[in-house]
């Protein structure tokens, strides 16, 4: 009995902190739900702008007005409370780590979120321009663009969570060589490897064109170097180190 009442004790506090996590979403959520149609308006703008002029944004289904704008608003929603949904998850599991162990989550935690919204500015600013522009100037000869609303939604989430996914790397390098799984050396070594990857990658998240894909692959390169060099300042011997001399210092 003894033994079971930590382990519901975690519980209820995983519950907690899932709780406040969701809360925060729904909170900013309400905020949010009065301005939809202009957040959806918003986000359309990249392909408003590269339509013909007599061209639209058009809805096949009659609740694609009221849900698409409703479904973005919720993700936006979030997007926007990440920062303490994390926070959420890190005061949950803070309390099983050793000091060297915090001192390197904080920092990656605070910058993967700022990576990620990274992303996603990369994608709307950069991306969904030449993207749109490229769809909308190689459409045959009589035939007139019109996409549909919910078909736009998925197509620019997809490229949102790609990017901003892809915008990780740097994270992932990092942790990759303060666990020992590999060193920064060795991800040099395997640099023609990893150029070939990044392609497929691109290929895989994003639509069947080249150039999405290239604009995908190419930053996830240079995101990848940049790991090199702030994993250099990580290594799985220092981790080992800070540990051994916390074990060995007095309490």
């Amino acid at each position: 009995m003894s033994q079971q009442q930590p382990l519901i004790s975690h519980l209820l506090e995983l519950r907690n902190k899932l709780l406040k996590a969701i809360g925060s979403v729904l909170l900013v959520f309400i905020c949010l739900v009065y301005w939809a149609n202009d957040i959806y308006h918003y986000m359309a703008t990249p392909l408003m702008q590269a339509l013909p002029e007599s061209s639209s944004m058009i809805a096949t289904d009659v609740a694609a007005p009221f849900f698409a704008p409703f479904k973005l608003t919720l993700i936006l929603a979030f997007f926007i409370a990440i920062p303490y949904v994390l926070y959420q998850i890190w005061s949950f599991i803070a309390p099983g780590l050793y000091k060297h162990e915090k001192r390197l989550m904080v920092p990656l935690l605070a910058s993967s979120t700022l990576l990620f919204y990274l992303g996603i500015a990369f994608t709307y600013y950069i991306v969904f321009p030449v993207v749109f522009g490229f769809f909308t100037s190689v459409a045959p000869e009589g035939v007139q663009v019109a996409t549909d609303i919910s078909s736009y939604l998925s197509f620019v989430l997809k490229l949102f969570f790609a990017f901003g996914l892809a915008f990780e790397i740097p994270i992932a390098v990092i942790l990759l060589c303060w666990a020992g799984v590999t060193t920064v050396e060795d991800l040099r070594a395997k640099r023609p490897y990893i150029v070939v990857g990044a392609f497929v990658v691109g290929m895989l998240l994003t639509p069947p064109d080249i150039i999405s894909q290239t604009m995908l692959a190419v930053p996830m390169l240079i995101l990848f170097e940049g790991g090199l060099i702030a994993a250099r300042f990580y290594s799985k011997k220092d981790s080992d180190e800070d540990e051994l001399s916390e074990q060995d210092s007095p309490e």
